[in-house]
């Protein structure tokens, strides 16, 4: 639930002449279009994104196996469907258009799609603030591209700085971060060759005992994330290493794998005033019998038809007072520490023990419009009594607030801070 210590700020902006409407750029990648795919590509979808009732369109690879009750781990078959991923971090047109929509009560919204040419015209527009929801596509630091630029040229803008969004997309370092400043995360170590193993040194975190979980350092979207993740000896750790090795291309992170319940946290402010809205739960007892409780490519992909759609979503999610507080605390933790700003999503998983640890920390949430799509970030604002638009606006608001930028303050202004009363008493 919303913290009753504090509450989504959505009207909080600096003074300003109100009769002048602001400049909105909006920075965003777009998914190339159906026709522009590489035929047999299944459409990929943002980072944290649920089941959608809405795929009867999309095909399905195959379907899961089971052996004596058990989900059998994805055969070569299944990893033959794993698609080309590349694109699976940026956002479609009707995301995009959402979004236009919400920062359109501002005043005027300029889009500039981060494309090779981004920086010209940023420049020749200079926007009072951006709005930046674009991933990148190269590079280990891609989702600092559009920040890195609009501070080269003096523009302001949405989210979090280039040092913050390049250290989360790493997941090693991520975790470095946090253990030194005593945030609960998993032990960890990191792979960065297929013929040795090298502990990150840096982590000041004992090594992880099997069962592991591994995936890729530096991607989202659950790319690389299959049940044969899940390792319970140094033989099957191995395997999927190299595997993982050779297809990404990028070292592998191995951490002890987390039993517990797991958790999204949408986060909403800045400093001390930044509030976790309703949790999201997730429910794994709707994946077939036998399956790992994670949510990966098999839960997205194979399991999740549209004829039986799985609901694996819940919020706010049902636990008690005391786990809320814990979960709270550690994801605003994890927030200012890793500098995040205006708003994230933080994926929180329970140890044997019921402690919360940080799974991953994400700076640029995935924020699909459709509430069909469950998109965790719009869902727990929702929950809050915040709109899409409303929504988005926040995150501007907060943003302007935080660098002096003069918003319209009577723009797309209905007051929703009775409903997040509402539900931050309830």
């Amino acid at each position: 639930m919303v913290s009753r210590d504090r509450q989504p700020n959505v009207d909080a902006v600096s003074p300003g002449d109100e009769s002048e409407m602001t400049r909105i750029g909006f920075a965003y990648n777009q998914k190339p279009d159906e026709d522009e795919a590489r035929p047999g590509d299944e459409e990929p979808r943002p980072e944290e994104e649920p089941p959608s009732k809405r795929r009867g369109q999309r095909r399905r690879g195959i379907a899961s196996a089971r052996i004596a009750g058990a989900i059998e781990p994805p055969s070569d078959a299944a990893r033959a469907t794993e698609k080309d991923d590349e694109f699976a971090e940026w956002d479609s047109a009707g995301t995009i258009e959402a979004v236009e929509r919400a920062l359109s009560h501002f005043g005027d919204v300029i889009r500039l799609e981060a494309s090779a040419d981004f920086p010209e015209r940023l420049r020749a527009e200079r926007p009072d603030i951006v709005f930046n929801m674009a991933e990148g596509l190269r590079g280990v630091s891609r989702e600092a591209h559009v920040p890195a630029i609009c501070e080269f040229y003096g523009i302001p803008y949405t989210g979090s700085d280039p040092l913050t969004l390049s250290m989360c997309l790493d997941k090693a370092r991520t975790k470095e971060c946090l253990a030194y400043h005593g945030v609960p995360t998993a032990p960890f170590h990191v792979v960065r060759d297929s013929t040795r193993r090298v502990p990150s040194t840096e982590s000041h975190a004992p090594s992880p005992a099997f069962p592991v979980f591994v995936k890729p350092i530096h991607e989202g979207s659950s790319k690389g994330i299959t049940e044969r993740n899940y390792c319970r000896n140094a033989t099957e750790m191995d395997e999927q290493v190299r595997y993982l090795l050779e297809r990404y291309q990028q070292p592998v992170l191995v951490e002890q794998y987390l039993p517990g319940a797991e958790f999204t946290c949408a986060v909403l402010g800045n400093g001390y005033d930044a509030c976790v809205l309703p949790i999201v739960g997730m429910k794994f007892d709707v994946l077939p019998h036998g399956a790992l409780p994670v949510y990966g490519f098999e839960a997205k992909w194979l399991w999740d038809q549209p004829e039986q759609p799985l609901e694996i979503f819940e919020c706010p999610a049902r636990i008690d007072e005391a786990l809320r507080r814990s979960i709270e605390q550690v994801a605003l933790d994890a927030y200012r520490v890793l500098g995040c700003r205006d708003w994230s999503r933080i994926d929180v998983r329970l140890d044997a023990t019921d402690v919360p640890n940080v799974v991953e920390v994400n700076p640029l949430p995935g924020i699909l419009p459709d509430p069909a799509d469950n998109s965790c970030f719009p869902k727990a604002a929702r929950a809050a009594g915040l709109s899409y638009d409303r929504l988005i606006q926040a995150c501007v608001r907060h943003a302007a607030e935080r660098q002096g930028v003069s918003l319209p303050s009577n723009a797309g202004r209905r007051r929703h801070s009775g409903a997040a009363r509402a539900v931050a008493s309830g």
